[in-house]
Order: structure tokens, then C-alpha cells, then sequence
């Protein structure tokens, strides 16, 4: 490591304590130095501290996107006519709840949209999108045209966020190594290897819904929701759609305007919900038969009310209905005719080196 090189960075790390924005350009080149590991750990976890501390604006997260995307994702082709929908979360949320996002993907999946996921193991969660996906049999190890085919066969996949079949260089090093919601974690979330147009992005505070959709019309998406959802009577939040209590959203629409506008789950009929019911088991194995059991339409709990109001999100994005209402009943006929666990099953036949194997992983949950 050059002593020029930590120099400059030291510099840049400075102007961000003093609340001073890089641009885009520059933003870039400092996330380049960090993946590409040329400056110290120390000088590493000041700046992305200093980063966010100051407040992350647009410019800078799709800085740190552009150095991800272009130097350390690998990049995947669908079939032409295949539309490309992401759902998933930042994480570093301060309420931890079960894997909404996949259960929902599975949904939509089930509804013919197709499902292009990327995420990553648990930091500060008990279990990830790729622990659960594991856990239900997937594998999540293959590489990265595996996923791909996935998508187009069983209509979802999931590319493991810190796998070096994924990432290559440097991204699962960074994440495992830290427990606070900073830029990288934002920027990382988008570094989709299918290059998706539309999604349901989740984030761990209001204050970066803004920004976050800002980047994410920048960086190609032509209709998303983000999102982050509140807990009433509580400081805590999810970057997930909540039932219990108000979610914060902001959309991006094919014509390039973003309005925001927030979901009651109250005023859908669903109810306020108790924020425990949410809570997802601490053992990964009664976990996983949990979800199991939610997708195979064997849970009317809390549960079940948080898949689908995701799910309508996504059918609302993917503009495959008009309205949330319609999105979310359309969810929930998915899961009550089983169309999303025979979904689950050709996901787990569709993105495995051993097909056989992981089916008996899945159905071993399911008494």
C-alpha cells in the first residue's frame, strides 16, 4: 500500500467529516481504492464511518455502485423479453424480522414475474436471504449463470451477494466485516449481476429512501418502489413493508418522476400487527421449517400478512396490477392454491448442481 495513495484518501476522509460531498467521479475512485484493498483497514472503515455520518447523497452511492457493478460483479444476460424484477433490502435495519423479501419473491415468482435476487448472508440478522435460500435447499454457491438460469426456468434465482462466484474481488471481505448500515451496503444491494429494470428496494432508514431512488433511476431502474416500514409506537424500523405500523415509499415511474406515498396497513384491512409475530426463530433450522410451512399456505398468522403485502408490492412495480389491493389478493390466492410452494420446489430443482438432494432438504422441513 502506497503512502501517496493513503494520503489521498486521508484527504478525502477529511472533507467527509467536514460535512463537504464528493462527486460521483470521486466517490468512485475512492470505493476503487477500497475494493481494490490499496489503502489500510483503518483508512477503510473511517471513510465508509465518515460516509455515512455525513449522510450519504445520491451521487455518492452511485459512485460507490459504479466502482462495484464495473469492477467486482459479474455480469449476467437473460433471455431477451425476460423482465428482470429485484426485491430486496439493505439490511442494518434495527427490527429484525423473518425473511419477508424471500417469501415474497417466491410469490411474485409464482405470478410469472421473474425474480433476478441478489443478497447475502446474515451480519446482524439471525438468518440472511442466502442462509434461508441455503436452508431451503437452494445452492448457493453456483456460479453466476446458474442463477441465471434459474431465473428464466423457474422464473426466480438468488446471486449470493458475498460469494466469490458473484463478487470476486472484494465485496464478501468488506460486508463480513461490518455490523452498521453504511454506503457500501446500499450501493452493494444494487450491484445486481442481471442488471434488473425494476424492483422493491427496502432501506434501513426514511432518510435514504430518497436518495436511494434517485441512484436507482440513475442507474437504470424504469419503475421501483423503496421502501422503509415503521413500527408504531416505536423508534424501530425494517426495510421491509410493514404491518405494524405506517411504511414510507417512494416510486419511480417509466416516465422518470418519483412521488412518494405510504401504505396503512390498517386502511388495507389488513390490521395492525404485533411486531413479535415477525420475529424469526433463533435456530436457522425451526426457521427454515417455518417458512416452509408459511409457503406451503400453512400459516394465517402476522406472517402470512407480511409476504403478501410485499408480494403486491412487487406485482405493483412489475405493473402487473393496477393497485396495491389487487396485488396483495393476488398474493394471497398464490400461496392459499400452493402455486408458491410448487414454485419453491422448481427453484430448488432449477438453481442446484444436485437437484435430488436439495428437494429432499426442502420436503425433509415439511411434515
Amino acid at each position: 500500500m502506497s503512502l501517496e495513495l493513503n494520503k489521498e484518501f486521508g484527504s478525502i476522509i477529511t472533507r467527509l467529516i467536514s460535512k463537504e460531498n464528493l462527486s460521483r467521479s470521486e466517490a468512485e475512485r475512492a470505493f476503487v481504492m477500497v475494493l481494490n484493498n490499496q489503502v489500510t483497514d483503518m483508512q477503510q472503515g473511517a471513510f465508509l464511518a465518515a460516509l455515512t455520518a455525513k449522510g450519504e447523497t445520491d451521487r455518492e452511492v452511485a459512485g460507490a455502485w459504479d466502482a462495484i457493478y464495473n469492477l467486482d460483479t459479474v455480469h449476467v444476460e437473460l433471455d431477451i423479453g425476460i423482465q428482470a424484477v429485484d426485491n430486496s433490502g439493505t439490511g442494518m435495519d434495527t427490527f429484525k424480522t423473518f425473511n419477508i423479501s424471500t417469501a415474497a419473491s417466491i410469490i411474485a415468482a409464482a405470478g410469472k414475474v421473474h425474480m433476478a435476487r441478489h443478497g447475502a448472508r446474515a451480519i446482524t440478522s439471525v438468518c440472511g436471504t442466502v442462509d434461508m435460500a441455503q436452508a431451503l435447499g437452494v445452492d448457493v454457491e453456483c456460479s453466476a449463470d446458474i442463477v441465471g438460469a434459474s431465473i428464466e426456468k423457474s422464473g426466480i434465482g438468488l446471486f449470493n451477494g458475498m460469494s466469490p462466484n458473484i463478487h470476486p474481488m472484494a465485496l464478501g471481505r468488506i460486508l463480513s466485516q461490518i455490523y452498521f448500515g453504511s454506503t457500501l451496503n446500499i450501493a452493494a444491494s444494487l450491484a445486481n449481476p442481471a442488471l434488473p429494470s425494476t424492483g422493491v428496494r427496502g432501506v434501513y432508514s426514511m432518510g435514504m429512501i430518497q436518495p436511494v431512488a434517485r441512484v436507482m433511476k440513475e442507474i437504470g431502474y424504469k419503475s421501483a418502489i423503496v421502501l422503509h416500514g415503521c413500527i408504531k409506537g416505536s423508534d424501530l424500523g425494517m426495510d421491509e413493508a410493514s404491518v405494524c405500523g405506517i411504511t414510507h415509499c417512494a416510486r419511480i415511474f417509466n416516465d422518470g418522476s418519483i412521488k412518494e406515498f405510504v401504505i396503512d396497513p390498517e386502511k388495507l384491512g389488513i390490521g395492525l400487527k404485533n411486531p413479535e409475530e415477525l420475529v424469526p426463530e433463533k435456530d436457522i433450522e425451526k426457521e427454515a421449517k417455518r417458512f416452509a410451512a408459511l409457503i406451503a399456505g400453512r400459516d394465517s398468522t402476522a406472517r402470512k400478512d407480511a409476504a403478501i403485502l410485499n408480494a403486491g408490492l412487487i406485482f405493483l412495480a412489475a405493473d402487473r396490477v393496477d393497485s396495491l389491493e389487487s396485488g396483495i389478493e393476488k398474493a394471497a390466492d398464490l400461496l392459499d392454491s400452493g402455486m408458491a410452494l410448487k414454485t419453491l420446489e422448481k427453484w430448488v430443482t432449477s438453481q442446484n448442481s444436485d437437484p435430488g438432494s436439495g428437494l429432499k432438504k426442502l420436503h425433509s422441513l415439511m411434515p
